[in-house]
C-alpha cells in the first residue's frame, strides 16, 4: 500500500526535476567529436534528473541529495559469474570484494588492487561490479575492489588510509589469493586514479614489501593548485565531469563541505610563492602544444586570499595531490600507465604527471582517447547501451596488464 503512495508522491517531484532537466540542457557543451555525443546526451539527462530531483528530496527532508545520488547510482545486483570466484571479505577492517578466475592457472596470477571513482564521493562496490568482473576475467587476473570511505562524511585523508590499508593487507599475503608478489598493480579511474597514485607514491621504496610492478591511472585527478589548465577551460561544460564540480568534489573530499569554491577557481588559494615554486610541475608550458588548439584562455591574475588558504593548505600534500611530490619519491615509482580523454577537464593533470614520471626515468604507457570523455570506462556496458570508445579504453588496459 505504501509504494503506490510513494510513486503519487515522486511523479509531481519527478516532473520538476524533468522541467528542470530540459531548462538546463542548453547550457551544457556536448562535443561534436564525442563519442556516441546522442547517447551522452541522454546519460546527462539521467544524472542531471537524479540531481534536481535529489535536490527536491533534500528541500522537503525526506533524504539528502547525495544519499539519493548514491542510490540511483548503484545499479542492479548482477547474478552469479560463471568464470569468476567473487566473495565480499575486509582487508583491515575495510569492505573489498575480491574476484579470482575459475579456470585452472600454471603458476600465480596477477594482482590488481582496484579504487573505483566518484569524486571520493560517490561510488561503490556494486557501481563497479561490470568493470572489475572484466578486468579480472580478461586480464586472468584477481581483482580487489576497495570500499573506501566517502565523504563529507568522512573527510581526507580517511579514503587514501582505506586504500592503502588494504592494499599492505593485500600484500601481506599474496600467497592466500594465489597470486604473483611481482605482479601486482593499483589501479583507478577518476578519483580512484587519484587514490591509487597516493598509495603508490606511499609505498615507493619500501624494502618491507613487495614492490609493486605498476600503476594504472585512468583520467586520474591528480592536482587542486589550478582549475585553470587548458583542459578545464576547454572542457569546462562538457559532462560528465564540469570544471566547477571538479573543484566542489576536491573540496568536499578535503574539508566535508565547498565553501570558498569560488576562490579555488580564481587560484586565489594559493600563496605566490608556493604557486611558484610549484610551477615546474603544474603549468600550461607542460602540456604539448597539440592540445592547445582548441584554445586557451590565458589565467588572469588574483589576489592570494590567505584565509582561504587556510582552510585548503592540505592541497599542498602529495597523499591528496600526488602531482606535487619530490622527485625523490616519483623516481622510485613503478612502470605507469596513464589513460587521458580528450573531452575531459582532468586531461591535463594526466599529461602533466606524464611529464613527471618520464622526466623522472619511469616507463609510461600513454593511452589517450580522443573522442573520450570523463567516466566513459565506467559506461562501456551501460542500461542497454555502448560506449564504444569506453570499451576501447578498457581494453588498453587490460593490453597493458597481458604485458606484465
Amino acid at each position: 500500500a505504501l509504494l503506490p503512495a510513494l510513486l503519487l508522491l515522486l511523479l509531481p517531484l519527478a516532473a520538476l526535476a524533468a522541467a528542470a532537466v530540459l531548462l538546463g540542457l542548453p547550457g551544457y557543451d556536448i562535443p561534436p567529436g564525442v563519442n556516441q555525443p546522442a547517447k551522452l546526451r541522454l546519460v546527462l539527462t539521467v544524472l542531471l534528473g537524479t540531481a534536481a530531483l535529489g535536490r527536491i528530496l533534500e528541500k522537503t527532508g525526506l533524504c539528502s541529495q547525495i544519499t539519493f545520488g548514491r542510490y540511483v547510482r548503484q545499479g542492479r545486483k548482477l547474478g552469479l559469474d560463471p568464470k569468476l570466484f567473487i566473495q565480499d571479505l575486509q582487508f583491515n577492517e575495510v569492505p573489498v570484494r575480491v574476484y579470482q578466475p575459475k579456470a585452472t592457472s600454471d603458476g600465480p596470477r596477477r594482482g590488481i588492487l582496484f579504487f573505483h571513482g566518484g569524486g571520493w564521493v560517490f561510488g561503490s562496490l556494486d557501481t563497479y561490479e561490470k568493470v572489475c568482473r572484466y578486468l579480472s576475467r580478461e586480464s586472468d587476473s584477481v581483482v580487489v575492489s576497495v570500499q573506501y570511505r566517502l565523504a563529507p562524511e568522512h573527510k581526507y585523508p580517511a579514503a587514501y588510509e582505506d586504500c592503502l590499508s588494504a592494499t599492505l593487507h593485500f600484500l601481506q599475503r599474496l600467497q592466500h589469493y594465489g597470486v604473483d608478489p611481482a605482479r601486482v598493480t593499483v589501479c583507478g579511474d577518476s578519483a580512484g586514479g587519484n587514490l591509487a597514485a597516493a598509495v603508490s607514491q606511499s609505498l615507493a621504496g619500501r624494502s618491507d614489501l613487495p614492490r609493486l610492478r605498476a600503476q594504472i591511472l585512468i583520467y586520474p585527478g591528480l592536482q587542486a593548485l589550478d582549475f585553470n589548465l587548458p583542459s578545464y577551460h576547454q572542457n569546462r561544460g562538457v559532462p560528465l565531469l564540469f570544471r566547477e564540480r571538479a573543484a566542489f568534489f576536491a573540496l568536499l573530499y578535503l574539508n566535508g563541505h565547498a565553501l570558498h569554491m569560488k576562490e579555488v577557481l580564481e587560484g586565489s588559494h594559493i600563496p605566490p610563492d608556493m604557486r611558484l615554486k610549484y610551477r615546474k610541475w603544474v603549468s600550461p608550458d607542460n602540456i604539448p602544444e597539440e592540445f592547445k588548439v582548441r584554445g586557451v584562455k590565458p589565467l588572469r591574475p588574483t589576489d592570494f586570499i590567505a584565509e582561504v588558504y587556510e582552510t585548503v593548505k592540505r592541497f599542498c600534500e602529495p597523499n591528496l595531490c600526488p602531482l606535487l611530490a619530490e622527485d625523490s619519491v616519483v623516481h622510485q615509482l613503478p612502470e605507469s600507465f596513464i589513460l587521458t580523454c580528450e573531452y575531459d577537464v582532468l586531461r591535463d593533470d594526466g599529461l602533466l604527471y606524464k611529464k613527471r614520471l618520464e622526466d623522472n626515468g619511469v616507463p609510461v604507457t600513454w593511452y589517450h582517447l580522443e573522442d573520450g570523455f570523463h567516466g566513459i570506462i565506467s559506461l562501456y556496458d551501460y542500461c542497454g547501451f555502448s560506449f564504444p570508445s569506453g570499451k576501447r579504453g578498457l581494453d588498453s588496459v587490460v593490453n597493458f596488464l597481458k604485458s606484465l
